[in-house]
């Protein structure tokens, strides 16, 4: 015998106190920017609750093309941030036409270090390499102690819909992005050597 299928409640449309019909707002338009923020808890199912709100908005908002190499990207940074610090964690995710910037936040002030060339077979510091062959662009800073209380940092990578330049004093990419408070944690000479020093981590 099968069982039986659930029975679901028809979902109310939205009304106001007065019982009146409320219309759904509008669909953001695709070139118009966004954010999204997911808070989660030190736990090794944050990473993949992560990977899974990440696809989703990203399938919502029409960009399936930074699916794959946001996903792997964002896992090594979510995974990172459980795995070495104390408390919870954060991604954000922002939008500004054509770069998707995703920045990962969490409690332990202390910069992850790029991997050693003659270790390339090791564990600590390959989420650092698989952004420097990935990402379009990614830097990195301190927090201030307001933010968590005990301080922190943030690490985040940005991707160019198309594969092209961001645009220039866009807001995103090549260090115009908004400057994060307190000391740089990533400073040139702790970045990959083929990469820019005078590039900013902002």
């Amino acid at each position: 015998m099968k069982n039986a299928e659930p029975e679901h409640e028809p979902i109310p449309e939205p009304a106001d106190l007065n019982g009146h019909f409320v219309p759904p707002p509008p669909l953001i338009p695709f070139t118009e920017p966004w954010e999204y923020e997911l808070h989660f808890p030190r736990d090794a199912r944050g990473p993949a609750v992560a990977r899974t709100t990440l696809k989703a908005v990203l399938g919502a908002h029409g960009l399936g093309e930074f699916t794959d190499r946001a996903e792997l990207l964002t896992s090594e940074l979510a995974t990172n941030a459980v795995r070495y610090s104390l408390g919870p964690a954060v991604v954000r995710l922002r939008w500004t036409n054509p770069v998707l910037r995703v920045s990962v936040m969490d409690p332990c002030p202390v910069s992850p270090l790029p991997l050693a060339q003659q270790y390339v077979d090791a564990e600590c510091g390959r989420g650092l390499l698989i952004l420097d062959l990935l990402a379009d662009d990614w830097g990195g800073c301190s927090l201030g102690e307001s933010l968590f209380g005990v301080g922190g940092k943030t690490v985040w990578f940005e991707l160019v819909l198309g594969g092209g330049d961001p645009p220039s004093g866009g807001g995103a990419g090549h260090g115009s992005g908004p400057r994060c408070p307190g000391r740089p944690c990533l400073p040139p000479d702790h970045r990959p050597a083929h990469r820019d020093p005078s590039r900013s981590t902002s």
